[in-house]
């Protein structure tokens, strides 16, 4: 459907659309709220429409709610909802995706989220979907309704990362989990314009997704570099690293520093160190029976995580710290390395995925080390703890390059100018199969 042409100088009317959109469940929840903020303070009108658990939006954003049956809500994940509780066949798509071991919510949010802009398509110049990749996204151009969509990186790399960790049943269970990456292959493929936060993320998404690469943009994140800021020196605790870890999984390479802490605990005995976990470290993870095979929790212990804290307490958290790790196995960009910096401290980090792009490739605000090697994670670790001016240079530069590229009004003006750029192309035909074959 063709629709009329949006003055480059006038305010967008925007969609966008998260499946989950709690902060809380990681870097996707931060990107919609402070993404849609930022947006919204350039003049434009966004509406964030979301699937449980539902966003923190600030003001000047709009919300509208996308119900589900919320089929792994806490306290009580992978419930049967009560007959009642059934609306329409998307919802026993849900249920059916659930039952038989898959995560059907990125589909079935999908065919939702079609239905409700299938009557709205007057209200918004352009939809930027925010890696849902299901299949009600096709053909939205058809309805007049532009589409730009995030992808941080490829799930095939979670995926691979998970199975090589698992064993027995659960790598059965796992397979039929991330059953739905098919699909986002297959969409992925057929999408008109992709955003992705490095150019790591946009090398993984044409290996692993098919899409041509002149259909990717690079855009990276931001920070809020106003709240995250530096602390007073003697905020600082001697000794102290934070990671953040808001998801537990093999991806994240907590496993790994957790056996660096190990390390570093029997060559400084006597000498502080404290480790504090940003998120929650499952019972039953390898992570939990790494601090207990180690001795690193309880009374005396030398490993406490914070559970989920306000970005305030995060801040207090920071400041308080002497190094930030990141030991990540993957990260399209890390957004934990971009608080860290904008507050002044330096950082540990791999060399996987995008890290390099985030704390620059030659270790301006970082030392940099393999991923997956503890004992390199311990080297560089111990090198900051033990040289103060080299934590002063690294939180400087940090602090420098977030204040120069790194700000979500940034990110806001560069994800405005890819919007005008979908808008432009219009409805015009589509590639259905990609340029290049996905692995």
């Amino acid at each position: 459907m063709p629709r009329a042409e949006v003055p480059h100088s006038s305010p967008l009317r925007i969609a966008l659309l998260t499946y989950r959109g709690n902060p809380f469940c990681g870097g996707q929840g931060v990107y919609v709220r402070h993404l849609s903020r930022e947006l919204a303070a350039l003049g434009h009108r966004v509406e964030v429409l979301s699937g449980p658990p539902y966003p923190q939006l600030d003001d000047g954003v709009t919300g509208t709610e996308v119900p589900s049956l919320d089929l792994y809500r806490e306290p009580d994940p992978f419930r049967l909802p009560a007959l009642r509780e059934y609306r329409d066949w998307i919802d026993v798509l849900e249920v059916g995706g659930m039952l038989t071991a898959g995560f059907p919510e990125p589909f079935t949010f999908s065919l939702r989220v079609r239905r409700l802009l299938r009557g709205r398509r007057d209200r918004y110049d352009v939809v930027h979907d925010n890696q849902t990749l299901g299949y009600g996204l096709l053909g939205l151009d058809r309805l007049g309704l532009p589409l730009v969509t995030t992808v941080h990186h490829p799930i095939q790399i979670d995926r691979r990362l998970e199975l090589d960790a698992a064993t027995g049943w659960r790598r059965l269970s796992l397979r039929r989990w991330y059953g739905f990456v098919g699909m986002q292959r297959r969409v992925a493929r057929r999408l008109p314009r992709i955003l992705t936060v490095s150019d790591s993320s946009a090398a993984e998404i044409v290996a692993h997704l098919g899409v041509a690469p002149h259909r990717i943009e690079t855009v990276p994140i931001g920070t809020d570099a106003q709240r995250f800021s530096p602390g007073p020196r003697d905020a600082r605790r001697p000794g102290r690293l934070i990671t953040t870890a808001s998801a537990d999984v093999p991806l994240k390479g907590l496993h790994r520093l957790l056996e660096a802490v190990a390390v570093l605990r029997g060559r400084r005995p006597g000498r502080p160190l404290e480790l504090v976990v940003v998120g929650e470290i499952r019972p039953a993870s390898l992570a939990a029976a790494l601090i207990a095979r180690h001795g690193l929790g309880g009374p005396g212990g030398v490993v406490r995580s914070t559970g989920r804290i306000s970005d305030a307490d995060l801040v207090d958290e920071l400041r308080a710290a002497e190094v930030a790790v990141v030991p990540s196995l993957f990260e399209g960009f890390s957004l934990p390395a971009l608080e860290a910096m904008a507050c002044g401290l330096p950082v540990v980090a791999t060399t996987a995925g995008g890290l390099p792009e985030t704390v620059g490739p030659h270790g301006e605000a970082a030392l940099l080390v393999p991923p997956d090697d503890a004992e390199a994670l311990a080297t560089a670790i111990e090198t900051l703890l033990d040289n103060p001016g080299l934590r002063d240079r690294l939180g400087t530069a940090g602090r420098r390059r977030v204040l120069d590229d790194f700000t979500w009004a940034v990110a806001a003006r560069r994800t405005e100018a890819a919007y005008r750029k979908a808008i432009d192309l219009g409805s015009s035909p589509r590639p259905a199969e990609p340029a290049v074959a996905p692995c």
